[in-house]
């Protein structure tokens, strides 16, 4: 059995990690430009700047996308490049780029999906305020109704915003991320608040500006935990996990903005948790009238990213995470656990929520990747790990699930943000010296997977082999 007629099988990437060209063309820098030359913030102190030069080399990248089968494909535009103090002067040779991108990706019959903010904020809008300014609202939303202005007679697949619990919590709390700050709860429960504006208020722009049909939605972190066993108690346990507030300590964070009902039932139910207002207490944010209905603009999908997931046992009336007690479990180089049953509990949970339509807009695994001797990548461990993942993501759909389609990250291997170029999560190999491209083993087999529209996955990889 393969996966419903229509399923969308894409792939994934962010502008600032492939793109490079940092400073051509009228491009203004973002706050990774700058974080990323701060003496000890990333890996070895590897920047963006040069990236994977898919600036430059787009039309080989798109040929990857289009010769492995991929219908879609999920990427951001980088707001500096084409307003490079975050709203009033407009860089058309910024437009150009995306103008020439989303006429390739068509040519090839791949659909652009895109993203409009995925973490690289301009420097301008930091130098004023960042998201603590109640302006970003506005300097968001002008700025989603100019990229809609443009380029929306070719583009129909939108989203707002991509993982605000990283770019919020590692950017202006924990400080490992651009801007690379360490703010207060209470600052960033007040940026969080003008964050979940911002969408809506770019929601309402997509909508009012588009020159046809919209499809629109978001991808927040898919923080997931997997029941122990099938005992209800169990199961109700790794949901209570899955959305209370503050979050439990897991292997990912402690910390209180790594939740996925403080994000997500603002935008789908109107309201904060109340849990997540009692944890705030005098720290929450002001709600101003109207704050609430902004935030939860119709959205027509929930975009989801999901990794892996923790797994919680009942302990009578709160729930543990024994995580830690599964000894030498396998992990991926990001030290993420390999647990393909998140694909399955993720999209459950959040669709007995929430209620709407589901994309998986981020899956994938880093690998230890190099070119072998016979001048390719075998990544045994990626064809595995897709397998695995995918037969459990089926398997939701067969329950039921309302899921509609999967992006696999990433087309390219790229700048891993503060790991640098450390992490390789492609299906593509890329030579950061040379830019030559080699896909990969897994590049094969998930071209497989498409052209068979998922049949038979379990048998799949025997026969990789």
């Amino acid at each position: 059995m393969g996966f419903p007629q229509g399923f969308t099988w894409g792939v994934a990437a962010a502008a600032y990690q492939i793109e490079g060209a940092w400073n051509e063309d009228g491009k203004g820098e973002s706050v990774w430009d700058t974080f990323s030359r701060r003496e000890g913030a990333t890996f070895e102190g590897n920047t963006g700047e040069v990236a994977c030069d898919h600036y430059h080399r787009y039309e080989e990248d798109v040929d990857l996308i289009g010769d492995l089968g991929a219908n879609a494909y999920r990427l951001s535009i980088s707001w500096p490049r084409v307003l490079p103090e975050a709203c009033g002067r407009i860089n058309e040779a910024g437009l150009d780029f995306y103008d020439r991108l989303f006429d390739a990706l068509l040519a090839r019959g791949v659909q652009p999906w895109v993203t409009l903010f995925h973490w690289d904020e301009p420097v301008e809008m930091y130098h004023r305020g960042s998201w603590m300014n109640p302006d970003s609202v506005r300097w968001f939303a002008e700025y989603a109704e100019l990229v809609c202005s443009r380029f929306s007679d070719r583009v129909t697949h939108w989203m707002t915003l991509n993982e605000p619990q990283c770019f919020l919590g590692f950017g202006h709390a924990s400080g490992g991320h651009a801007p690379g700050i360490l703010r207060p709860r209470e600052d960033v429960a007040a940026s969080t608040h003008n964050v979940l504006k911002a969408h809506g208020a770019a929601v309402q722009a997509i909508r009012a500006a588009t020159k046809q049909p919209a499809i629109v939605g978001w991808a927040p972190v898919g923080v997931t935990f997997i029941p122990a066993s099938d005992r209800p108690e169990d199961v109700e346990a790794a949901r209570r996990m899955t959305f209370e507030f503050p979050p439990p300590e897991t292997d990912i964070s402690s910390a209180f903005y790594f939740n996925n009902a403080w994000y997500s039932d603002p935008v789908f139910k109107g309201e904060y948790p109340q849990s997540g207002v009692e944890f705030f207490g005098k720290d929450m944010p002001a709600i101003r009238d109207g704050d609430m209905e902004l935030i939860s603009q119709p959205l027509d999908f929930y975009g989801v990213n999901i990794y892996f997931g923790s797994a919680p046992v009942s302990d009578g009336m709160h729930p543990k995470d024994l995580s830690r007690r599964n000894l030498g479990r396998p992990r991926t180089m990001t030290n993420w656990p390999v647990t393909p049953e998140a694909l399955y509990w993720g999209p459950k949970f959040f669709a007995e929520r929430y209620g709407v339509p589901m994309y998986i807009t981020e899956n994938g695994t880093a690998g230890m990747d190099w070119v072998h001797a016979d001048g390719q990548v075998h990544d045994a461990h990626r064809v595995d790990f897709l397998t695995r993942y995918l037969s459990q993501l089926r398997r939701a759909i067969d329950d039921g699930i309302d899921v509609r389609g999967y992006f696999q990250w990433s087309i390219l291997d790229n700048y891993e943000w503060a790991s640098g170029y450390s992490k390789r999560f492609g299906l593509v190999y890329v030579d950061y010296e040379t830019q030559q491209r080699i896909p990969k083993d897994s590049y094969r087999f998930y071209q497989r997977v498409i052209e068979s529209n998922g049949k038979g996955l379990p048998d799949q990889i025997a026969a990789f082999r």
